[in-house]
């Protein structure tokens, strides 16, 4: 039956999640129920995609992502595929009209991984929109779901977020971009030569992305609201941690939050939401 694979494809979904990443099965466990599947669907998908780029490294990482981008298109074509991942992620963009656009720009920024590139404003802001504003727009349409008014209303907001939590991975993953990947992301900075004040600058311009990010949090509908207010909790909480980490620490190790203090993040978030204190 297909019923039976396709609960098995969002089952392999959620898995990846909790696997890769505690801070999101956080968030997704503070969204209403019937936002769990086709969230874990999304970020098992651009997980994937991630990891090929990010930790294939003995493989063949452009033929992997090749085949993953023409395994995406026929998913979608098809309505299925035998990858339970790409099935999910298929089901997920359907039932929610996720434009093909949204997906065309986040495999065009997983391709931007593939080689070093010398990041002009212009390909920061391109790789930045690919990677991590729209994936913020689609969560943002399972959360409205076919609400296309509130649709639009909240697609800024949720691409600053977006954008708030990648810069934020930029900081905390420096030292392993440029060390282990050979990858530089700010434009104009010489790593090399990081310094406090150029750290400085870049938490200016993700502090306003927040600022900008959160308006769309707190209009988000009811239901979706308090998980995207968890991740952005956490991720606030891991740019306070950076920022008053000096640029010296920054350049030689990851910045971490602990689990411990993530499942506290959780706890707090939740009695400020009860009491609608957002």
């Amino acid at each position: 039956m297909k019923a039976l694979f396709d609960q098995l494809s969002f089952r392999a979904s959620r898995l990846v999640t909790h696997r890769y990443s505690t801070s999101f099965t956080l968030g997704i466990l503070g969204l209403q129920r019937k936002y769990h599947d086709p969230i874990y669907a999304l970020y098992g998908y651009v997980r994937i995609a991630d990891e090929i780029v990010d930790s294939f490294h003995d493989y063949p990482k452009p033929e992997l992502l090749a085949e993953f981008k023409r395994d995406t298109y026929l998913a979608l074509e098809r309505g299925i595929s035998t990858n339970p991942i790409l099935n999910s992620f298929q089901q997920t963009v359907r039932d929610y009209n996720i434009d093909i656009e949204l997906i065309e720009s986040f495999l065009h920024s997983m391709e931007m991984d593939l080689n070093p590139i010398d990041y002009t404003s212009d390909k920061y802001e391109e790789y930045i929109l690919g990677s991590a504003e729209v994936v913020g727009l689609m969560c943002l349409k399972v959360f409205v779901n076919g609400d296309e008014q509130t649709y639009q209303r909240l697609k800024q907001p949720a691409m600053k977020l977006g954008s708030a939590f990648q810069k934020i991975n930029f900081l905390r993953d420096l030292s392993d971009d440029y060390h282990k990947l050979g990858r530089t992301y700010f434009p104009g900075v010489d790593l090399n030569q990081f310094c406090d004040k150029t750290k400085a600058e870049i938490e200016e311009d993700i502090e306003a992305d927040f600022k900008a990010g959160f308006e769309g949090v707190r209009a988000l509908p009811k239901g979706a609201r308090f998980g995207v207010y968890i991740a952005y909790v956490y991720y606030y909480s891991l740019f306070r941690k950076i920022k008053r980490t000096s640029s010296h620490v920054i350049f030689k190790e990851r910045i971490r939050i602990s689990n411990k203090r993530k499942y506290g993040l959780f706890v707090s978030s939740y009695l400020r939401h009860s009491f609608n204190l957002l």
